[in-house]
């Protein structure tokens, strides 16, 4: 029998995870980790310009956080955490900010809350605008070989450099270029003071050789999580450390809502 003009709503026991990559990263990036938290509905995403959806561009946060909205809503995405790396948990914090409904968690790895002064901003844009430059112009195996290069990477051996720039180089360094731009971390805010006063539960991986980012953990959460043998990407680096971490937040953080 078929019943006409009753309105249901869907049962989701437990919240999503929705994933987001680095730069010049894409969809697979987390799926090691994703799937191994099976109790959990996931979802990774292609960030504009990258992966699947290279052939989309955005020209600043506010356009890029829409858009994560559109793809949540249309594929009925009704609560969620988002799980970032670098890039991403740029993404996923400014996200958040915005106080959306249905977001229940954050949980960022390496990514920057925001520069603090003016002076710095400048040159992170000037930096910025140079490597879009080369995207633009250069080899991508040349532009990433110098990439992976940065004191952020300096954790890297020469075969583990070598593979991604390798993955890397499959990129299209004009869409790479464009959100480099779009997304600059001297056109982000400041977020430290709006992730204090956040309501959900935000928690922080680095990778204990990535002392830039150990010291920038605790001015964005007081949930700071080491994960052990790992530099700045250190769910490539240590993953299975990276699940264990993902899935002890989770397990606190979602046994009272069930």
């Amino acid at each position: 029998m078929i019943l006409h003009g009753l309105a249901f709503s869907e049962y989701q026991p437990q919240p999503w995870l929705v994933f987001l990559h680095g730069f010049s990263g894409d969809n697979r990036e987390w799926q090691h980790v994703g799937d191994a938290l099976s109790d959990f509905p996931r979802v990774y995403l292609d960030l504009p310009g990258h992966g699947a959806s290279a052939h989309i561009g955005v020209a600043s946060f506010d356009e890029l956080d829409a858009l994560l909205r559109t793809t949540l809503e249309r594929y009925n995405i009704r609560r969620y955490w988002l799980v970032g790396y670098s890039l991403g948990g740029r993404v996923a914090m400014y996200h958040a900010c915005q106080h959306p409904a249905g977001l229940c968690g954050l949980v960022v790895e390496g990514g920057h809350p925001g520069l603090t002064s003016a002076d710095d901003r400048a040159q992170r844009l000037h930096n910025d605008q140079q490597w879009a430059t080369r995207f633009r112009q250069q080899p991508l195996s040349e532009v990433f070989d110098a990439w992976y290069r940065q004191p952020v990477f300096a954790t890297l051996s020469d075969t583990a450099r070598a593979e991604l720039v390798a993955l890397r180089s499959q990129n299209n360094g004009l869409t790479l270029a464009a959100m480099l731009e779009a997304t600059s971390l001297a056109c982000q805010p400041d977020l430290r003071a709006a992730l204090r006063a956040l309501s959900v539960p935000v928690h922080y991986l680095y990778g204990e050789h990535d002392s830039k980012f150990q010291a920038l953990a605790t001015q964005v959460s007081r949930h700071c999580h080491a994960i052990p043998a790992a530099g700045h990407n250190a769910h490539r680096d240590n993953p299975a450390a990276v699940i264990a971490a993902l899935a002890r937040i989770l397990r606190l953080e979602t046994k009272d809502t069930l």
